[in-house]
């Protein structure tokens, strides 16, 4: 029987234990191949939930996500934990942390990076995965996923030529009429900050802007694709996402 503290071994894997991670871990959206879905950093933690195979399905307790870990990554490399609580914050705490959000992505644009599709751990992140972590840095957490995240703000009108009921700290989103496939971070004056893929972006952490002015290419295709915008004015409480 595992005790806090204890490390995960083979014969402690039980479901609907709770395990916080010593390492960075790869997410996976299968109990097979190699398709990452996100990425759990060093300190999260994670329930069990089911074990099939070479994997196991866990629940990420932060913001409720679910995924596949190969066992091999986690065992000796997560600790037993005692139960878990979400740390839910006010609108105004949130206010006040908005700034070091901002301070964290900037650090984190100015390493070396490339896109990765799943990344939620630095240098190399997602669109979604650098919104999130970006909160994530002062304890603020946002669901994983882009569309998750656009149902999860407090709605803010944004249209190209007008923007300026956004504030820094917004999230910005992208996509087509039915779907949110793409998100920013906003940091004033119609700027965002976004990590875009090869194919329509910068393939990596890159700066861009709402102005019609902007005649740059990754601007003008995201604009193109503008849905609208978000206040984070909550905390996630770690329950599946619906």
């Amino acid at each position: 029987m595992a005790t806090l503290g204890t490390l995960l071994a083979p014969d402690l894997l039980a479901t609907q234990s709770c395990w916080r991670l010593r390492a960075n871990v790869n997410g996976y959206s299968r109990s097979t191949g190699h398709g990452l879905t996100t990425q759990a950093g060093k300190g999260r933690s994670f329930r069990i939930l089911k074990i099939v195979g070479a994997r196991i399905e866990v629940m990420l307790l932060d913001d409720g996500y679910q995924c596949w870990i190969d066992q091999d990554a986690v065992i000796g490399n997560a600790e037993h934990r005692g139960p878990w609580q979400p740390t839910m914050l006010t609108t105004t705490e949130i206010e006040q942390r908005i700034p070091d959000v901002l301070a964290w992505s900037e650090r984190v644009q100015q390493q070396p990076n490339t896109y990765l599709w799943g990344g939620t751990t630095e240098p190399d992140m997602d669109c979604s995965g650098l919104m999130q972590m970006a909160f994530a840095s002062q304890k603020i957490w946002i669901p994983r996923d882009a569309y998750q995240q656009e149902q999860f703000c407090q709605p803010i009108a944004v249209t190209p030529g007008s923007f300026n009921l956004l504030r820094p700290g917004d999230l910005i989103f992208f996509g087509t009429n039915k779907r949110c496939n793409h998100v920013g971070l906003h940091l004033g004056n119609g700027r965002y900050r976004h990590s875009s893929g090869k194919e329509h972006g910068r393939n990596g952490i890159g700066i861009d802007s709402l102005h019609p002015q902007d005649t740059h290419p990754v601007a003008c295709h995201y604009r193109a694709e503008l849905r609208g915008a978000g206040r984070v004015v909550r905390c996630h409480d770690g329950q599946a996402w619906a």
